[in-house]
């Protein structure tokens, strides 16, 4: 009896020690607000949405593209962000204007986009853009001295003026949206693999997409937008530094970068393929942060 009379003592003890701590705190917290909401519109070709060759060689969006890794970045410094894409795989300046690859409600990408801002315009943290690579990229692969003057004289001019169009609209509907732009690298470099005649085109088309780019820059400036130099991320224009590439050999600085980071030295069915691997778009998010991602959705 003893025993257990002491054990209902101290069950006893228990309870009202355990009453106390409940009692002392008062009313429980109210529950922490939601983070703001904000977003992030990541507009462009098939870069935007991650564009991967799949088993059977076919391009396909994936959650590793920089747009993916950039938003998992930003969404430490903003927990409310959210992602909005609408890129479209094989965009050019073009059909981002008119449309014509993929369906949108408004026609285009460039009039939902431009909605999207009008709508949501205090809310916009972040707008990332790539657009113009596809303008002249058959004349940049398969150059030929015809499609070279081509490029330089009607292609590259049509890309920069639709360009122009392009950011005058985005800034009409989100005049204070920080906007990042990208230029390119070359997946054509890897043509330098195939002898001498694919050294000369290297060196040819190393020559058209540095001018190409530099318009790029110029007119991304000319709009207040930042650029993520991909072009020299990707070290396109080193032709020395040779480095050793598993299954490739030795190569110049700029062909191995492509050789590495892109599937276009890869063998079928996946390649040759222009897009980025994985550590390739991790190339390309560097290059964005480089340019101030994380100090535009902190709102600098």
């Amino acid at each position: 009896m003893r025993e257990v009379a002491a054990g209902l003592a101290v069950a006893a003890l228990i309870g009202a020690a355990a009453a106390g701590c409940s009692g002392s705190g008062g009313s429980p917290s109210p529950p922490r607000p939601a983070p703001p909401v904000s977003y992030y519109l990541a507009l462009g070709d098939s870069l935007s949405v991650g564009a991967q060759p799949d088993t059977s060689g076919q391009s396909e969006p994936t959650g590793q593209g920089y747009a993916s890794q950039l938003y998992a970045i930003a969404r430490r410094e903003r927990p409310g962000l959210r992602l909005v894409r609408l890129g479209c795989i094989g965009e050019t300046t073009a059909t981002m204007i008119h449309g014509g690859i993929c369906r949108y409600p408004g026609g285009s990408q460039l009039a939902d986009a431009a909605a999207f801002l009008r709508a949501h315009r205090a809310k916009v943290a972040l707008v990332t853009l790539d657009i113009g690579a596809n303008d002249p990229e058959t004349c940049l692969t398969t150059p030929t001295p015809g499609g070279l003057v081509t490029c330089a004289t009607k292609t590259i001019p049509d890309a920069i003026r639709n360009l122009g169009t392009i950011l005058s609209r985005l800034r009409q509907a989100g005049p204070g949206a920080r906007i990042i732009a990208m230029n390119y690298y070359l997946p054509a470099l890897a043509q330098w693999r195939h002898g001498l005649t694919g050294e000369l085109i290297a060196r040819a088309v190393e020559l058209a997409a540095d001018g190409y780019n530099a318009l790029l820059d110029r007119e991304y400036r000319k709009y207040g937008v930042r650029v993520a130099n991909v072009f020299s991320a990707f070290s396109t224009s080193d032709f020395g530094g040779t480095q050793t590439v598993r299954g490739y050999g030795s190569l110049p600085g700029n062909v191995a970068a492509i050789c590495r980071w892109t599937w276009e030295c890869a063998g079928p069915p996946r390649g040759p393929n222009q897009h980025p691997n994985r550590a390739g778009y991790q190339v390309i998010t560097n290059a964005f942060l480089a340019a101030g991602v994380k100090q535009a959705v902190r709102g600098r």
